[in-house]
């Protein structure tokens, strides 16, 4: 803790998340315990201060979760009720002949960017898994928007779904809630792409802190979180700007789809240096 306040470090990969931070500090404030954050303009650089003790408490990417844990002695200890339970999907037009994975030997399938979980390594580990090597079997065509964000915005998969309708890709990889919302804002128009694969479920966000993290402000803070109420007038906003209605125990058994993407395709190394050809946060 830095002048008794609890320090959570968090990515600014939208304005928002000022307003988020700002409500959730005076929150806090509210029930007595003393908050304060710091934004990043990365998750690496944020990871790096968390393992350094620079934050008490990270609002970590499920990436950054996957870091954390190979460089240091980590906790879970919160996440949203939509960090669970999660799947990501590989989209082709409805009227292309490719009826199963194997018809995408050959093809080129967009993704997100280089370091999102949601539209490029886990999607990508599921085609390898199937049996395609991405890059030899089929040719990735990435759409690196916001690259150090962790994919905590819809802009490569935005723009993948735009190629694809335009004929540009030949299939792309995109979560499934994004699905959705690109069919609903017509930037996938209704009827013109169908689902080929989708992948085991996976974990989204959580709030990670060093096991050797002061526990007793940690444990307030974790029991403060879970009490927030979506009934709350005052929280509500915020828990909508942060896309949940309530918070949940933290857990780590979501994130098997992603470590194994993570060493499959080279991303870190098992003691967490970034090892991924080209990436500059």
């Amino acid at each position: 803790m830095t002048n008794s306040s609890l320090v959570v470090g968090a990515v600014a990969y939208d304005p928002k998340v000022v307003t988020i931070w700002e409500g959730f500090r005076q929150w806090f404030a509210a029930q007595g315990l003393a908050v304060d954050y710091v934004l990043y303009s990365n998750y690496e650089r944020q990871v790096e201060a968390l393992v350094a003790g620079e934050v008490d408490v990270a609002w970590s990417s499920p990436l950054a979760w996957v870091r954390s844990r190979r460089l240091a002695d980590v906790a879970a200890i919160a996440m949203r009720d939509t960090d669970r339970d999660l799947t990501s999907v590989v989209v082709v037009r409805a009227d292309s002949g490719i009826e199963s994975v194997s018809d995408l030997g050959g093809c080129t399938v967009g993704v997100g960017a280089l370091d999102s979980p949601q539209a490029t390594l886990i999607p990508l580990g599921h085609l390898r898994n199937l049996g395609l090597e991405p890059g030899r079997d089929f040719t990735v065509r990435r759409f690196d928007v916001g690259v150090g964000k962790h994919g905590d915005h819809v802009g490569g998969e935005r723009e993948a779904a735009r190629a694809l309708v335009a004929g540009h890709v030949d299939a792309a990889c995109m979560i499934d809630g994004n699905h959705l919302l690109f069919t609903t804002e017509g930037t996938l128009p209704p009827g013109v792409t169908r689902v080929l694969t989708q992948t085991p479920v996976f974990d989204h966000c959580n709030f990670t802190v060093l096991a050797s993290a002061p526990s007793e402000p940690v444990e307030r803070f974790r029991e403060l979180l879970l009490a927030m109420s979506y009934d709350d007038a005052e929280v509500r906003p915020l828990l909508d700007l942060e896309g949940l209605r309530a918070w949940r125990e933290g857990r780590t058994s979501g994130y098997g789809p992603l470590e194994q993407a993570v060493t499959a395709l080279g991303f870190y190394d098992g003691k967490g240096n970034v090892t991924a050809d080209g990436y500059r946060p």
